[in-house]
């Protein structure tokens, strides 16, 4: 019988519901149904992310990671260009921060040769061990590791048998200390282990440099994020799968649209050209001639002496004024304020243009809009409906 059929125990005594009270108030518990069938598709996890500059002295963003049977916390970088997690373990050769303890977990367990992940890292070896080790360069680093397995968890969500890279000898100091979190596209990231608990959907909001505190967040799955957003589809590159391609029009400075070379800003998925969204880049990179054109016109605009300071060649030791700088991407604008801009110095008395041409040894015609460009704006990385969308949203 229904519910609020005439024989049900459930109808209500006081009065009879009119037929519109009735619907009415199924409508309403609809709402409280539905909210439950998207508990059990999706969940949405919060992870506090920190600048590691004033923690762990790392150029980074760091979030928390539990892992192993019982937990151990290890503060890890989280990084959108890579696949793999990355933790030192121990006996590590070359790590000087904390390690991971494997041999304190009881969920822990190495891959050996034959497990079909050991074919998704590069350049597997097995030598006399049947464990499966491989090699991989980073920054200016290189390091080696195991494959390994363990229970990692993130907020509230374990995730059991996780694939991870127990790093056994690092050289160089670019190796993010206490470990990386794989971000990317790849079949070992984050988004591919948990596509069932995520729905290869996350988001975060960066908060300053200064910051001390875990105010910032990294949200994982398609609940709770933000409804209104404008976005630009992502692009896939073979040659770069890893990568979050997009497809950026055009750069304003002030009012003016920049004279580029369209070939500066072009997708050539044969060359690996193009923008991306990078987590781990600390300041903009663009190609030389749109660097060249975009800082040509700020230093039009505020009309001072200009000077450089380390890597920046776009200095002023005198108080200014600066234009926004807005990038014209398929779809979506994103306009810079100041503090998006601007480098200031220790002693204050210097602020430069954060952004510098890419570097002449590396692929030139990359593009790379870096993490203090993305400092107190929520980016929206939504793989199924191929897509990045970027909000402004305070978090420092």
């Amino acid at each position: 019988m229904h519910i609020y059929g005439k024989c049900s125990p459930f109808r209500p005594s006081s009065k009879s519901l009119s037929w519109e009270e009735t619907v009415f108030d199924m409508a309403r518990k609809d709402e409280s149904r539905l909210q439950y069938l998207s508990s059990l598709v999706a969940r949405r996890s919060d992870v506090p992310i920190a600048s590691a500059r004033q923690i762990i002295q790392s150029a980074t963003y760091i979030v928390r990671v539990n892992i192993g049977t019982p937990a151990q916390t290890m503060l890890m970088a989280m990084d959108t260009s890579n696949d793999a997690a990355w933790v030192p373990c121990n006996g590590c050769a070359g790590c000087s921060a904390k390690l991971f303890d494997s041999t304190k977990s009881t969920s822990f367990k190495t891959l050996g040769c034959k497990s079909t992940k050991c074919k998704q890292v590069p350049n597997p070896t097995c030598g006399g061990s049947s464990v499966c080790t491989f090699n991989q360069t980073y920054g200016g680093s290189s390091f080696s590791a195991n494959l390994t397995q363990d229970t990692v968890q993130l907020a509230r969500d374990p995730i059991p048998d996780y694939t991870f890279a127990c790093l056994g000898n690092v050289t160089g100091s670019s190796v993010p200390p206490q470990g990386l979190l794989g971000l990317g596209r790849g079949p070992l990231s984050l988004l591919s282990q948990s596509q069932k608990l995520y729905k290869s959907t996350f988001s975060y909001c960066l908060p300053s440099f200064k910051s001390p505190n875990f105010s910032g967040s990294l949200r994982l799955g398609p609940v709770a994020q933000p409804k209104k957003m404008k976005y630009t589809p992502l692009l896939k590159n073979p040659r770069r799968s890893s990568l979050y391609y997009v497809n950026l029009l055009a750069i304003r400075v002030g009012s003016k649209i920049v004279d580029i070379p369209p070939s500066a800003l072009a997708f050539n998925p044969a060359t690996g050209s193009g923008t991306i969204f990078d987590s781990g880049t600390v300041y903009t990179r663009l190609v030389t001639p749109a660097y060249e054109a975009v800082r040509n016109e700020f230093r039009r605009r505020i009309k001072a002496k200009v000077s450089s300071l380390g890597g920046f060649d776009t200095c002023y030791t005198e108080p200014i004024v600066a234009p926004t700088i807005t990038f014209q991407f398929s779809g979506m604008n994103v306009t810079l304020p100041v503090d998006n801009i601007l480098l200031h110095s220790t002693a204050g008395g210097t602020s430069c243009l954060a952004m510098a041409a890419a570097p002449d040894n590396v692929n030139s015609g990359l593009n790379v809009i870096a993490n203090m460009q993305q400092q107190n704006h929520r980016v929206l990385f939504d793989l199924p409906n191929s897509r990045l969308g970027v909000s402004r949203e305070t978090c420092t």
